[in-house]
């Protein structure tokens, strides 16, 4: 039997909004593999909140620029979110953006070796400057950029901490023909819908096929023991609804919930002047997808003065 630890029972708690003995079980259930143990509550209907699921925590900065049609978001790790509040940080990231933007790269490792503004070297030479200036370990973790023939890109950062830095970077292309000043503020409120509302994709074809699999098997699981024909309606009525939750075109606007993000762009027309295409989005959250060990303060301070004694 898998060692199920407090830490492991409070990680899945966070994750799913179930209750403590619950998710014991749900981990003792699957051998203690968080994920599984995240659909085996979703299926026991005991999941409050599966869209945390991907919740996890890291220090550093997102950085988003903007250059014409042109818009990239990046994301620079650190140890510590002291060094977030550093300036010498700060600059850093937000220089990496705008050599993002400039040679227009979605490689990381391509960006590294581009040439580093006002300094001799390379971006990666900047960052390991920086390292040995900060006294602390530094990554450049990811990029991507979106750019449009004709339009806008709209930008927007959550917990903003600077001009283009902040916790959460969104960038999203909208392509028209329209006022770009009306087009501006439309991406602009759009990108704040996506920092708020997280979608996984710009519509269903989008989503990755692994996870739309799974969503079917959780809802074949949750309704096991009906008929065939009956269970394929649930799930494709279950789709259906999922869709609506992680879309982008079909979530419900946040400026405006009597309507669809779709349908507010489609809106959006009368006042641009032209007819307007969200043709994409860049969501960087800071930290996503990377496993953060936590430390506990006054055990290491005990141990450090046990090792002095």
């Amino acid at each position: 039997m898998a060692n199920i630890t407090a830490a492991m029972v409070k990680d899945l708690r966070e994750k799913t909004g179930a209750g403590m003995m619950d998710c014991k079980g749900a981990l003792n259930e699957t051998g203690g593999d968080i994920e599984a143990a995240v659909d085996w509550l979703r299926k026991k209907g005991l999941s409050k909140a599966a869209k945390k699921s991907g919740r996890v925590a890291a220090e550093g900065l997102v950085g988003v620029a903007v250059h014409g049609e042109k818009g990239v978001a990046v994301e620079v790790n650190s140890e510590t979110d002291f060094v977030a509040r550093n300036e010498e940080f700060q600059a850093l990231v937000k220089t990496i953006a705008l050599v993002a933007v400039e040679k227009g790269e979605t490689d990381v490792e391509a960006l590294k070796n581009q040439h580093y503004p006002g300094g001799a070297g390379t971006v990666a030479d900047a960052i390991s400057n920086a390292i040995a200036t900060i006294g602390e370990n530094m990554t450049l973790r990811r990029v991507s950029a979106l750019s449009v023939s004709q339009g806008v890109i709209g930008q927007y950062v959550h917990n903003s901490i600077g001009d283009g830095l902040g916790k959460i970077g969104v960038i999203v292309a909208l392509e028209s023909t329209g006022d770009k000043e009306q087009l501006t503020e439309l991406g602009r409120k759009i990108s704040m819908h996506v920092a708020a509302a997280g979608p996984l994709a710009l519509d269903a074809a989008g989503i990755d096929p692994a996870v739309l699999e799974r969503e079917k098997n959780v809802l074949r699981e949750k309704n096991a023991g009906k008929p065939d024909h009956v269970l394929e309606k649930i799930v494709e009525s279950g789709l259906k609804t999922y869709f609506k939750e992680v879309t982008l075109l079909e979530q419900p606007y946040i400026h405006d919930n009597g309507k669809t993000v779709s349908q507010a762009v489609a809106e959006a027309a009368k006042t641009v002047g032209a007819p307007v295409a969200l043709k994409g989005f860049v969501r960087y959250a800071l930290g996503e997808g990377i496993e953060k060990q936590e430390s506990d303060f006054a055990a290491e301070v005990a141990a450090a003065v046990s090792g002095e004694a």
